[in-house]
């Protein structure tokens, strides 16, 4: 299955170096743009993206006039602007925005916040692939060079969250509460022992990188 594609619009080089990067090492396909204009343009003979970071001050056209293009090729919109009043946040999304985020802001918190707008609009990818793993989180099932592999429910939403945000380091907590639920009173040490799981189930001991009173990283 195809990457997902997305289209940047960011004016600030260091910025949409930063979040081309990530991209990629998420597994997204990208195309950077830095004046509203030349998107316009560009989409008229290619719109197959499914979606688009937008900054809001750009020189041509600035992100809010681009919400009509966006909408005209059907492109789900998530802001990134350094706009942090209620009105700017407020008439973005009121235009029809997805979400809208306040630079300066984390790559994780980028990268979720993307996932949820993608699995909103039925356009996030099923199949994720890591080395020789394939996983396929509508069946969910766990290939390994060929072999199928059986975990548990819990092995596998850990594997699938540490896949999609590979080379991200994920907090025990935070694993503990998404995977978990927020109530649930087994400790982070619950974490560390399904970790130990997925590296012996799926020869994973380099890959899965402790990092020290933090969490957990899942490294390319």
């Amino acid at each position: 299955m195809a990457r997902n594609r997305v289209l940047v619009v960011e004016d600030d080089s260091s910025i949409s170096e930063s979040i081309g990067l990530n991209l990629e090492l998420s597994d997204y396909d990208y195309l950077v743009f830095d004046d509203g204009l030349a998107v316009v343009e560009r989409l008229k003979n290619d719109h197959s993206f499914d979606l688009a970071l937008l900054d809001i001050m750009l020189p041509g056209l600035d992100g809010f006039a681009l919400m009509e293009t966006m909408q005209q090729y059907n492109i789900p919109v998530l802001y990134l602007s350094a706009k942090d009043d209620e009105q700017s946040r407020v008439k973005g999304l009121r235009i029809g925005a997805e979400d809208y985020i306040v630079k300066p802001f984390s790559m994780l918190e980028l990268l979720v916040r993307m996932e949820k707008i993608l699995d909103r609009n039925g356009k996030l990818n099923k199949i994720l692939r890591y080395q020789d793993i394939t996983v396929d989180t509508e069946k969910h099932t766990v290939v390994k060079s060929g072999e199928d592999i059986s975990l548990q429910p819990l092995e596998f939403d850990l594997l699938v969250k540490l896949i999609k945000f590979k080379n991200c380091t994920l907090p025990r907590e935070r694993l503990l509460n998404e995977i978990w639920g927020i109530d649930f009173a087994g400790g982070t040490r619950t974490v560390d022992i399904h970790i130990a799981h997925l590296r012996k189930k799926l020869g994973l001991e380099r890959a899965i990188q402790s990092v020290t009173k933090v969490g957990y990283r899942l490294e390319d």
